[in-house]
């Protein structure tokens, strides 16, 4: 893919990120679409993003359960950047109409107090490197229309980055055991998902290790200060309607989150 049309796609998403409407897919248009290429278009677009003023904050992991895996034919996680103006606390209110077609996901957030540089990383180096976890949403939002998604699109979108809602509650992670964490989202007061530690790439940490040496061979290091969001514990929850969500994470406390029209 020529130079000019990596840029083209880049801003084709950005505009559809601030004209709140989706887009084809990508690899409809584009088949041939490598998810290398996908990701020169992924940092065209939040290029834009950092040129009006955001900051990056951290870095997300997708893709991290076999389902989501099998569903878009990889074998591997992505990743994507996590900006200031994505960031908010619990108890936060968000407005339908400034996503496109949200849906939530609980997540385990690492808050780091070191740079963590791959390849080489361990998860005892992540636990080492980690201020502390907490509970978080991540409300992933395509400007791909239908999430009509491969690989490649997810990627070029920023890996479906929307915005991400953090507890209030920062826990040392070597007290517990991520893995067996139990997760329970709610939507207006009902049980809407459950899920495990254990969803993301069999452990939080690993997680974590294996964006440490993606970024890495990129040249790229994780770096104190940043959150880090270790994948999704249960399927994503479609937000089609205003709505109250909750979720709690054995260990880790509770995240709120409610939506208006």
């Amino acid at each position: 893919m020529a130079e000019q049309l990596i840029t083209q796609q880049g801003d084709l998403l950005y505009q559809a990120l601030l004209d709140r409407r989706p887009i084809a897919p990508l690899t409809e248009s584009h088949p041939g679409l490598t998810i290398e290429q996908a990701y020169r278009i992924q940092e065209h677009m939040v290029g834009r993003r950092l040129a009006t003023g955001s900051r990056v904050v951290g870095k997300k992991i997708g893709v991290t359960s076999q389902a989501v895996m099998d569903m878009l034919g990889v074998h591997q996680p992505d990743f994507g950047y996590l900006l200031d103006d994505m960031m908010l606390a619990s108890g936060a209110d968000i407005a339908l109409d400034t996503l496109i077609q949200p849906k939530a996901e609980g997540e385990i957030a690492f808050l780091l107090k070191k740079d963590l540089q791959g390849p080489g990383i361990s998860v005892a180096e992540v636990y080492a490197a980690t201020e502390g976890v907490l509970a978080c949403f991540e409300i992933v939002d395509s400007r791909i229309r239908d999430w009509q998604i491969k690989i490649q699109d997810t990627v070029a979108d920023n890996a479906s980055c929307g915005v991400f809602v953090l507890g209030d509650r920062l826990v040392d992670p070597r007290h517990l055991d991520l893995s067996t964490c139990g997760m329970v989202l709610e939507q207006n007061g009902e049980v809407a998902v459950t899920g495990a530690g254990a969803a993301a790439l069999g452990a939080p940490a690993a997680a974590v290790a294996w964006l440490a040496n993606q970024l890495g061979r990129l040249g790229t290091p994780l770096k104190a200060g940043e959150i880090v969001l270790s994948g999704a514990l249960a399927a994503m929850v479609p937000i089609r309607s205003a709505c109250d969500l909750r979720l709690s994470i054995g260990g880790l406390g509770s995240c709120e989150v409610r939506f208006h029209a």
